[in-house]
């Protein structure tokens, strides 16, 4: 009898939720494929692996060894410009970013230069509403734009805004017609000599240009190196973060290092100061991991993460919305894509990498990223190997987050301070994030971990891999891959590889 009553009470509630919950049902019915699926729990998918790596034991020794700073490896930041104002400006340069923090980031620096080759007074440079994220942060909400102006006055000439004369320049005016002041043929890595031949005479002309599309549009090659210079400054001098976000930063990465016991709360603004003693010496180390593993990332992937019919539906549905067949990966297999290193690690793939390299689960781990595709379900995994994990909710109060709630430009640039300033910063997949961080942290001469996605990629195809052998080749095969000093070569970024353009040998 009883067990016919345990039995038959999951039927009962089954029959009774369209009178408890009457909303429920329905907003399933209509939900998309892709929301169905994000409502449903995602399993391990390296339940072997994953249940030795839950067992593993690392020595004390092995630890200090993960954490010693990376050696000095003979070369110095190098970025001062030669100041030169012009005599005469040629005009009001505009130009229109999009994208994220850091394509946007890399857009500005690019400005900048561009500027200084036309000769050109820049206004500041204006940002399109992400259309994935629908963030509208402008550039003033994120970066400051003072210190912007400051660092730069000997080099170029900066406005916030237009003249009364140039108001009628705005977004909406190139956006409802052909505007002879707009330049929207700019080749992706266009050489300054582009620049020259087709915007100077529009500058000259009528006073102003305004650059849309921007983003990509100045070569990294064959550039004088006072514009290189000057794309350094910008990027590692004057670019800092508005004061609330500096300061939101520094609190998180104070109380990653110095967890507060019996902490006593007292107001401050909108920042929450903890009153307790600690003790200098032993401040924590911490690793930061951005989690690059959105829907968007998820999608573009065209990899399978294991749900199913179900989750493949939606991923393509929502690949064939968002880029309508534009996705090449979309004609590879998961195996060809996983063995290319093509495929997003997951949180638990990430979890097992870190665990791999020799972090214990007393490692205190800051989990940058924006929404993980999946929830708390997908992170589940990452946080039992590692439970001293900690984001921006955890560690904030909400009242501290209030400025920059569902603004993900914002959230992104906390988790690029913290991430600046951690002991090791790990990336899970390449990405913007990724290589602006690898940039930063290798002209700052800090440690960065550079997952092989190759390799990791055929390890997890690997379903018979023992523990000890995942974790030899993993070892292996991140031996010099730890943040050190990799020469730009042509048509890399100089904003991911800074030397020898942004640093000299000392």
């Amino acid at each position: 009898m009883e067990l016919q009553t345990r039995g038959g009470l999951p039927g009962i509630l089954v029959l009774l939720l369209p009178l408890l919950l009457p909303g429920f049902l329905s907003s399933l019915s209509y939900a998309s494929p892709s929301k169905f699926w994000e409502l449903n729990v995602a399993k391990p998918r390296h339940s072997s692996l994953l249940k030795s790596a839950l067992q593993r034991e690392t020595s004390h020794g092995k630890q200090s060894y993960l954490w010693d700073p990376l050696a000095d490896q003979g070369w110095r930041p190098c970025v001062q410009s030669t100041p030169s104002l012009p005599v005469k400006s040629e005009g009001y340069l505009q130009v229109f970013l999009d994208g994220g923090l850091n394509q946007q980031r890399m857009g500005i620096c690019d400005a900048v230069a561009v500027a200084k080759i036309l000769n050109a007074t820049l206004v500041i440079p204006h940002f399109e509403v992400n259309p994935v994220w629908q963030d509208s942060s402008s550039f003033m909400d994120i970066f400051d734009v003072d210190h912007f102006i400051d660092v730069l006055k000997d080099d170029i000439s900066i406005v916030k805004e237009l003249p009364d004369e140039f108001s009628w320049s705005t977004r909406e005016y190139y956006a409802t017609a052909i505007r002879a002041t707009r330049i929207k043929t700019a080749p992706i890595h266009a050489s300054a000599n582009w620049y020259l031949d087709n915007v100077l005479p529009v500058l000259q002309s009528y006073g102003i240009a305004a650059i849309s599309p921007f983003s990509h549009r100045l070569t990294f090659d064959s550039l004088p190196m006072d514009i290189q210079r000057l794309r350094c400054k910008v990027n590692f001098q004057a670019l800092v973060f508005v004061p609330h976000i500096r300061a939101l930063g520094d609190a998180l990465v104070s109380r990653l290092r110095y967890p507060s016991k019996g902490t006593e709360v007292v107001n401050t603004g909108y920042l929450r100061e903890t009153s307790h003693v600690t003790d200098e010496n032993r401040a924590r180390k911490f690793v930061v991991i951005h989690l690059r593993f959105d829907k968007d990332m998820a999608a573009h992937s065209a990899c399978d993460f294991g749900g199913g019919k179900a989750e493949k539906l939606a991923l393509a549905k929502y690949r064939q919305v968002i880029w309508q067949g534009r996705v090449l990966n979309s004609q590879f297999t998961d195996i060809e894509l996983r063995s290319q290193g093509r495929c997003p690690l997951t949180p638990e793939e990430i979890g097992l990498l870190v665990a791999a390299l020799g972090f214990d689960n007393s490692t205190r781990l800051y989990l940058a990223s924006h929404k993980v595709y999946g929830g708390e379900a997908r992170i589940s995994t990452l946080r039992k190997l590692f439970p001293l994990m900690e984001d921006k909710k955890s560690l904030a109060s909400s009242e501290e987050r209030t400025q920059i709630k569902g603004k993900a430009s914002l959230l992104a640039a906390v988790d690029y301070y913290v991430g600046l300033h951690s002991d090791i910063f790990i990336s899970a997949s390449p990405g913007n994030m990724h290589n602006a961080m690898l940039g930063h942290r290798t002209y700052k001469n800090m440690k960065t971990i550079r997952p092989n996605m190759a390799l990791m990629g055929q390890l997890f195809l690997n379903k018979s891999i023992s523990w000890p052998d995942f974790q030899q080749a993993v070892l292996e095969g991140h031996e010099n891959r730890q943040g050190e000093i990799r020469l730009r070569k042509p048509k890399q970024s100089i904003y991911t590889y800074p030397a020898p353009d942004c640093m000299c040998e000392a």
